[in-house]
């Protein structure tokens, strides 16, 4: 019931996806045990990249006793044809799959990046000539840069992009309005990242002695229920069509368990107050 369609890709899936980083650095055990958890809640898309440490080779494990029925999605950070393509045939192999559903050039940053990438001998041969084989399924982006990311979008007609949709960012400057905009026009799945983020950790030590080290930027604490639903259902109403929570097995498992009520109850006026009022306290905080 909760099942929706990802953009034209056609694939319909659970509005929670799993970020491969809830596999990373904890150990095979740990991995079988949360993608069991996973498969049995119906999340049925695994989102994974080379970058993310181990987690390739310990969910691509995980993922062996169900790959027929769940989709799986990859990434490249490389710019150019050739080390995109032994990145490729090396994700395949540690994932144990003949394609990907979801292949996606990785981070998009810079307007280098766009050059090279897009550019002669650049990786965007290696994904069209993949899609082409059947290697892939489904090209996507992900980025984090707003005029990149438009950029990116414009030059080739991607099935997916992946990007934050986050109520600081866009309360701060708007950021994601127009990727929203344009990925639904062109009929983009739209997956979104750093959903449940609260600002970036002020340094080093308070991200090392605190709960969630593997995340880049500090999560929002879902012991505060309500905040935490009121910042997924400000993805939502953004655009997004899935949610990738921060790479943690306690964020990814309580996105999980209030995605219900999150879709199926608009974000409310007392709920925008509460986003504003948070908003007040840590709008000047650096977000990267």
């Amino acid at each position: 019931m909760l099942k929706r369609i990802l953009g034209k890709t056609g694939f319909e899936i659970f509005p929670v996806v799993y970020g491969g980083i809830v596999s990373m650095r904890d150990g095979q055990d740990a991995s079988d045990t949360s993608v069991s958890w996973a498969i049995e809640r119906g999340i049925n898309y695994f989102d994974v990249a080379p970058t993310y440490e181990d987690a390739e080779e310990k969910l691509g494990n995980s993922l062996r006793p169900y790959r027929k029925n769940i989709f799986v999605a990859c990434k490249t950070r490389h710019r150019m044809k050739t080390d995109a393509e032994q990145e490729l045939h090396r994700s395949l192999s540690l994932l144990h799959t003949d394609h990907f559903d979801v292949y996606q050039l990785h981070a998009i940053t810079t307007q280098e990046d766009i050059d090279q990438a897009f550019g002669p001998n650049g990786a965007m041969e290696l994904l069209v000539k993949a899609k082409q084989e059947g290697k892939v399924r489904s090209l996507g982006i992900t980025a984090h840069s707003e005029a990149m990311a438009m950029k990116a979008i414009s030059l080739y007609e991607f099935d997916t992009i992946m990007y934050p949709t986050n109520y600081l960012m866009h309360m701060r400057n708007e950021m994601g309005t127009s990727v929203c905009a344009e990925a639904k026009k062109q009929g983009m799945g739209i997956l979104s990242i750093k959903s449940l983020v609260h600002r970036r950790w002020k340094d080093e030590n308070e991200k090392n002695s605190s709960r969630f080290p593997k995340s880049w930027v500090k999560p929002i604490d879902v012991q505060n229920k309500a905040f935490a639903i009121a910042a997924l259902k400000y993805s939502l109403h953004m655009g997004a069509d899935a949610i990738i929570p921060p790479g943690d097995f306690k964020n990814f498992s309580f996105t999980v368990d209030v995605i219900r009520e999150v879709i199926e109850t608009p974000l409310q006026e007392e709920e925008m107050k509460l986003l504003k009022e948070e908003f007040s306290l840590v709008k000047d905080f650096p977000f990267f």
